[in-house]
């Protein structure tokens, strides 16, 4: 249990000696940044199928069952989200060793980075609401200044509009703790759920849900919250979009969201039917205005807003199946949306620009980007074998089992919708005719073919997760703790 701290202290110590070391070196600063990253990744597989670990900070244990001190908890859902996000940030830095060399002072850019890395794993780790709400602000103050890293006015108006909507956020979402906080007297997510299935917090259970409904919502870009995202995810440079995308809002959102709703406040039936229909429209509506992008990363940010609408769809569904499906299809559209934004910073960096109607035919100039693109195309679609294909199913039958089956036909109609932008996408910008202008570029440095390699293989043999035993290990583990959400109280204290 003594490394569970060093996932925050690492990199939040790793990001202040990041400037002095810099003053050393120039070029210390891309490994620096990059031997931290994957020194988390090993961390975070070094925990795995250790089951549930709680480490009491500063060794204040709890007296007489009552947490007085602050608990970071380790369960299969913090698990499975720490490897998902210490992964993508290690293929997002691997990737900016050269991309970044484009941009000023690539150590300001790592230093940013590291402390949005510590940020989300602050937040996954908080077994407290204050200290949840601390990281995330952490993560989300990182992410303003990353969006608007280029300082160009597309950057510093998005990174604004991100930032006052990130705001308000963060007041519905304090308001609904100091709420909590008022009516339970304790900020320990596990005492507080303690007390609020006693019975002890009924009255205002539903108006502090609607805040966090409101507030996670807007930090997961679910509609009708959605409006910063199209704007930031891209103005900020690709790595920083594939983080976005990727894992930020999946962490501060997602994530923050269901742990809130499952594990403090013992899964409500009303809270679960409204994220059925901001899922369900999210879905929708994503897809419909992906459809009239003409800019490939605006593209991409819609795509995210219906993707996370699945999830958000299937954990609304309140079933084993469900759960499962969410579960999976985070981590499918984590490694391959993240993918896609790392392609499209490849056209950007060889090509100049990110408009569909300018490009065409770059599949004979970048193979690899080209043949990564495609792979992360068919998963987000869902074509099989592709991890987005097993995620998506599970989503569809957990529907049609729990007798929705026009929600199981929208889903269906999503995909279809979806399949219809990307292969526009895809034609648009890989096929048909070379233009002369492109005739000289190349691919990409080879650190950023290899990131795009390493997400492309991970999206490829993502349904093997389902299999018996990495089933055991990953997704079962995670699944169980929103299945089986009052025993979280009891296995923490």
């Amino acid at each position: 249990m003594s490394i569970i701290p060093l996932f925050i202290a690492v990199p939040l110590g790793a990001a202040f000696l990041m400037p002095i070391l810099n003053k050393a070196s120039g070029k210390i600063s891309d490994w620096w940044a990059n031997g931290v990253n994957l020194f988390l990744l090993i961390l975070s597989l070094s925990i795995v199928n250790q089951g549930v670990m709680v480490y009491e900070a500063g060794g204040w244990k709890a007296v007489e069952g009552i947490p007085i001190g602050i608990f970071m908890v380790v369960d299969g859902l913090s698990i499975l989200m720490l490897v998902g996000l210490n992964l993508i940030a290690f293929a997002a830095g691997l990737y900016s060793i050269n991309y970044m060399d484009r941009y000023t002072d690539k150590a300001r850019f790592y230093t940013l980075s590291l402390l949005l890395v510590a940020g989300m794993n602050g937040v996954v780790l908080a077994g407290d609401l204050f200290n949840l709400f601390v990281f995330m602000e952490i993560t989300a103050i990182s992410s303003y200044a990353l969006v608007c890293f280029g300082l160009e006015d597309e950057g510093l108006e998005a990174a604004f509009k991100y930032q006052v909507m990130g705001g308000v956020a963060s007041a519905f979402i304090l308001l609904g703790i100091a709420l909590l906080y008022s009516l339970t007297g304790t900020l320990n997510m596990a005492d507080m759920s303690r007390i609020v299935n006693q019975g002890g917090a009924a009255p205002l259970i539903f108006f502090v849900s609607a805040l966090f409904i409101a507030g996670f919502g807007l930090k997961a870009g679910l509609m009708p919250f959605h409006a910063w995202l199209p704007d930031a995810h891209p103005s900020a440079p690709a790595p920083i979009s594939a983080l976005l995308s990727g894992v930020i809002i999946k962490t501060i959102g997602v994530y923050a969201l269901i742990r809130v709703i499952f594990n403090v406040l013992g899964e409500p039936r009303l809270v679960l039917d409204i994220l059925l229909i901001l899922g369900t429209i999210s879905m929708l509506g994503g897809s419909l205005l992906a459809l009239r992008q003409e800019d490939i990363k605006r593209v991409l940010a819609y795509s995210s807003i219906s993707q996370v609408g699945y999830i958000a769809l299937a954990i609304g569904l309140g079933t084993p199946m469900g759960y499962l499906g969410a579960l999976l299809h985070l981590i499918n559209h984590a490694c391959a949306k993240s993918l896609l934004f790392l392609n499209s910073g490849a056209v950007v960096y060889a090509a100049g620009t990110r408009e569909l109607s300018r490009l065409g035919g770059l599949r004979e100039r970048m193979p690899v980007t080209s043949a990564t693109s495609l792979v992360a195309t068919f998963s987000i679609v869902g074509i099989p074998p592709f991890g987005g294909f097993w995620s998506k199913l599970l989503i569809i039958m957990a529907a049609i089992l729990a007798g929705h089956l026009v929600l199981a036909s929208l889903a269906v109609l999503a995909s279809i919708l979806t399949l219809a932008y990307y292969l526009r996408l895809q034609k648009e910008t890989f096929f048909g005719q070379l233009k002369d202008e492109f005739k000289a570029i190349r691919e990409v440095p080879a650190l950023m073919c290899f990131s795009m390699i390493i997400l492309a293989f991970l999206c490829t043999g993502m349904g093997l997760l389902l299999l018996p035993r990495a089933k055991e290990v990953f997704l079962g583990p995670a699944a169980e703790v929103l299945g089986n959400s009052l025993k979280y109280a009891s296995t923490v204290l």
